[in-house]
């Protein structure tokens, strides 16, 4: 350690020594310690530049982006001219949208086109495209021909398809290649070789795709075995698919990487599963979502920013709350003559409304899998009306036990258990057939199903209470 770094330990104590460092950065769970921020809150703070060069030098790029989400974007500033060049390119991959955007304003172009040649052409691609256009035709234009040419083909494909997914540096040989010649092929290293790779695509004259060798299949081989010999079939990957059924594709398929192709079948680059995990992370936290009505408003979101995202939503739900308690509105006199209505209708529509949401999860997650289709929409429809109405009678049992023992009324009883039966059947009905109906209407049935539950169990729960009420009691 330096003079000025030990002069700096002596006026923080809670600067720990360099080869505490590592340990100190982690919890078990691999979470960033808060004590580790404020120690480089504390180092920026200082204007202690070499002390924030060796924090950020301990950690992974991973946990570095992970530590720009924790900070204000002041502090980003001071610490981002610290970050050791080469790993700047990694820790961009990493970071999220928003603040990757804050943070390549702050790179200049020669610096980020260096550093742009570190990464995969899908990782390079994603980060020029959160440039500015005067700044991304700076870095473009610093950035050699093959580097610059790669990714201006990537960002000519749709967003969140296998074309943007993709790398285009993939490991290709012609049949007629020995195990040995493809091993010392690789073992010469190279420009085109890819940094991460799985298979070797054994590609015809026009590089389409034969087949394909992993790794372990060549290197168990005899070296002086044909590919043509050893390769296995592989799943090819149209460019144009969406990134959702690439990730699907995988999972189904157990693939570790697949070769993606273009219209006339030539090898255009490979996906493999790291790039697929993020993509089944990402999918997953927007269905999450989607389910509430909000959107992600991730760590540097401005509070109006947040407000805007999930307003309309809750005015949506606000007008339909508005047409459920119309059923109200009609039978309010009956309301009036027996008070205990008002004070069990809540109950009945909030039990309606936590079974649609189960009803609704099971669809929604059911349709995202692919687990249903015409073969047994019917028998799942079926399956979960039946559920319904058996949880229905088992739960108006138990509320007509509680509402005889505190009112003291059969028939009010009867009234309340009867609609919950009605609420939490009409729950299953919606619960399956609303996304089922929205999927089939080509939209995305997590975004607005909920909306839609809520409205029909909360009128339903009203409406049956008080009608049942208007028949038995009065």
């Amino acid at each position: 350690m330096s003079h000025d770094a030990a002069d700096s330990a002596e006026l923080d104590p809670k600067v720990p020594p360099e080869e505490d460092l590592e340990d100190l950065a982690l919890d078990e769970d691999y979470a960033l310690n808060a004590d580790y921020v404020d120690l480089v809150v504390s180092a920026a703070d200082r204007g202690d530049g070499e002390r924030l060069r060796d924090l950020l030098a301990a950690l992974h790029p991973a946990d570095v982006a992970d530590l720009m989400g924790f900070l204000s974007a002041d502090y980003r500033e001071e610490i981002v001219p610290h970050i050791a060049p080469e790993d700047l390119a990694d820790i961009l991959a990493e970071l999220e949208g928003s603040i990757r955007e804050e943070v390549l304003e702050a790179v200049a172009p020669a610096t980020l086109a260096k550093a742009l040649g570190d990464l995969d052409s899908d990782d390079a691609a994603d980060v020029v495209d959160d440039l500015e256009e005067d700044k991304r035709a700076q870095v473009l234009a610093a950035m050699p021909d093959v580097e610059r040419t790669a990714i201006e083909t990537t960002l000519a494909y749709e967003e969140e398809s296998a074309g943007r997914l993709m790398q285009r540096e993939v490991l290709a040989a012609p049949s007629f290649w020995t195990v040995g010649q493809a091993i010392d092929y690789v073992g010469r290293g190279g420009d085109d070789i890819p940094e991460q790779f799985f298979d070797i695509y054994v590609v015809d004259p026009a590089n389409r795709p034969l087949g394909g060798a992993s790794l372990s299949r060549l290197l168990r081989a005899p070296r002086d075995a044909r590919l043509s010999d050893i390769m296995e079939p592989v799943t090819e990957i149209p460019v144009d698919m969406d990134q959702e059924e690439v990730a699907y594709i995988f999972d189904k398929y157990h693939l570790i990487s697949a070769p993606v192709v273009e219209p006339g079948g030539r090898l255009v680059g490979q996906i493999t599963v790291d790039d697929v995990v993020g993509v089944i992370q990402e999918e997953s936290e927007e269905d999450m979502l989607a389910l509430a009505g909000v959107s992600d408003a991730g760590r540097d979101a401005t509070m109006f920013g947040i407000v805007r995202s999930r307003l309309l939503w809750l005015v949506l739900n606000l007008a339909t709350e508005a047409v459920a308690v119309g059923a109200i509105a009609f039978y309010q006199d009956e309301v009036a003559k027996i008070v205990a209505l008002a004070v069990l209708m809540p109950i009945v529509s909030s039990v309606g409304g936590n079974a649609g949401t189960q009803t609704l999860a099971v669809a929604v997650r059911a349709l995202a899998a692919r687990e249903m289709n015409a073969s047994n929409t019917a028998r799942i429809i079926w399956r979960e009306l039946g559920a319904g109405i058996i949880n229905g009678l088992i739960v108006a049992l138990a509320m007509g036990a509680a509402v005889t023992f505190f009112y003291h009324d059969p028939k009010l009883a009867l009234t309340v258990g009867l609609a919950l039966v009605a609420n939490i059947f009409t729950a299953a009905v919606g619960g399956i057939l609303v996304p089922l109906a929205l999927e089939k209407m080509g939209r995305d049935p997590a975004v607005s199903s909920s909306i839609f539950i809520t409205f029909l169990t909360d009128f339903m729960g009203f409406f049956a209470v008080l009608a049942i009420a208007a028949m038995i009691l009065l």
